[in-house]
């Protein structure tokens, strides 16, 4: 795309003006319109070219492709212009880049130490090389010659290199990693630029889509989903979305070591960044909510209404997405979410958000799983989602046991190639960040087992509303 598109993050799209869109709100859209048009196409082919350098010799920049490893991951040394600054000896920032095979390679630095000479290990593969920055000007200092071999076909993948400051004196500031080759048919990945500011996308790592085949004759109502998060996928900053649909989502997130939430947002049919810019007749207004659910109005990547329960979901547990959307006979639709412990056999209401200007069933049915955090871009996450139905306006349940994986512009530009999606058994999965070796392909459309016997069975005259 050679525009980057704006999405719902974090909190969802609900963090302060501060910080850049997120990417995702127009991939969604796109994807859900399932076409592009004439001008779409010639955006596309007017965009940058991949990250991939095609010559013997490459400059990775810090500020897009580094993340702080140890002590624990962090992001406050890390700039988006000018590379990363290390202090701390206790400190390990790890670069990562892509190999198109095995070889050999040279590495070497860019920048210089301040407040004295600084020395720097840079490991591979639990080989060290080491350099001595010098108190002067920013210059290129050589670490010297590693084997690389990844985990991918012909020895693909990801490189990582650990910088760690191993003198007491000295600041390092550090705006590249130099990578040579002798062999110049090899190819490396990585983001190159801050163009459209990638750095801060590259970081997040790439976005992924699962979107649902439904039928398309019938008037829908109801959308279920399950999700189980495998132990040790449940990164922080992770955005596991059951329930999309054509005015918003609803899933659960990470926030932080200690906070974990489930999350329900409309978006307003007024355009806009600034929730205050609505006007009265185009708000979202909220007709109901769950027990400890804060309801608000969102901005900044899109407008509209947001709900959040605070709740400690747990890995290696399912739990269930229950979506509703019902237009309310005077020009407005209704959008109500229930989420519960499956093995609980609970429902939970979350929120029921009433959109103006609006008269339409449930509409594009998918699922995705993106990272808000840039900070926690380099940890893999992963989740399986099971048991996809929608219920149409007769009573009838359908199963879905077919979509299409797709993904947004940072995966589709080649910044970040660490993602993957398909069906395993009786259940889909998605699978992004981590820094793996092969990714798999966009636009395949992948086919589940069928889970027939656990069709939803649920009393709705008993749902709290």
């Amino acid at each position: 795309m050679g525009v980057r598109p704006v999405f719902h993050a974090s909190n969802r799209g609900e963090r302060p003006s501060a910080n850049p869109p997120n990417p995702t709100f127009q991939s969604r859209i796109m994807f859900l319109r399932s076409s592009f048009s004439r001008f779409s196409i010639l955006l596309a082919l007017m965009a940058p070219l991949p990250s991939t350098a095609l010559a013997g010799e490459w400059s990775v920049p810090l500020a897009g492709n580094l993340f702080r490893s140890a002590p624990e991951p962090g992001g406050g040394a890390i700039g988006r212009q000018a590379g990363v600054t290390i202090g701390n000896a206790d400190e390990v920032h790890s670069v990562y880049f892509r190999t198109d095979r095995a070889g050999t390679i040279r590495l070497g630095l860019k920048g210089r130490s301040t407040q004295g000479t600084a020395e720097i290990r840079a490991t591979v593969n639990q080989n060290s090389l080491t350099a001595t920055l010098q108190d002067a000007a920013e210059r290129e200092y050589p670490l010297g010659e590693v084997k690389v071999s990844g985990e991918g076909v012909s020895g693909a993948g990801y490189v990582r290199v650990d910088l760690q400051k191993t003198s007491p004196e000295g600041t390092l500031r550090l705006s590249d990693l130099l990578v040579s080759c002798d062999d110049e048919s090899m190819s490396l990945g990585y983001v190159k630029t801050n163009e459209g500011n990638m750095f801060y996308w590259g970081r997040r790592g790439p976005s992924v889509h699962l979107r649902y085949r439904v039928p398309t004759k019938n008037n829908l109502t109801y959308a279920y989903n399950e999700i189980t998060v495998p132990e040790g996928q449940d990164a922080i900053g992770s955005y596991f979305m059951s329930n999309g649909f054509g005015e918003g989502y609803f899933g659960f997130q990470v926030n932080s070591e200690s906070e974990r939430r489930v999350l329900f947002s409309v978006w307003s049919p007024f355009h806009t960044d600034n929730p205050q810019d609505i006007p009265a007749e185009d708000r979202i207004v909220t007709l109901a909510k769950g027990d400890g659910v804060t309801a608000q109005d969102f901005g900044n990547e899109g407008s509209g209404g947001q709900s959040f329960l605070v709740y400690p979901w747990r890995s290696a547990t399912t739990y269930r997405f229950l979506t509703e959307v019902k237009p309310d006979g005077a020009g407005n639709t209704e959008y109500t979410s229930w989420f519960g412990d499956k093995t609980q056999n609970e429902w939970r209401l979350i929120a029921t958000f009433r959109r103006p200007k609006t008269d339409t069933h449930l509409t594009g049915f998918h699922s995705f799983l993106e990272n808000f955090s840039p900070a926690y871009g380099h940890v893999p996450r992963s989740a399986n989602y099971a048991n996809q139905w929608v219920r149409d306006v007769e009573g009838q349940w359908h199963e879905s046991t077919g979509s299409r994986f797709t993904a947004d512009a940072t995966a589709r530009g080649r910044h970040r190639l660490d993602y993957a999606g398909g069906a395993s058994g009786d259940h889909f999965f998605m699978r992004n960040c981590g820094f793996f070796a092969d990714p798999v392909a966009l636009d395949q459309d992948f086919e589940r087992e069928s889970s027939a016997g656990q069709k939803p069975e649920i009393d709705f005259d008993e749902l709290p509303r």
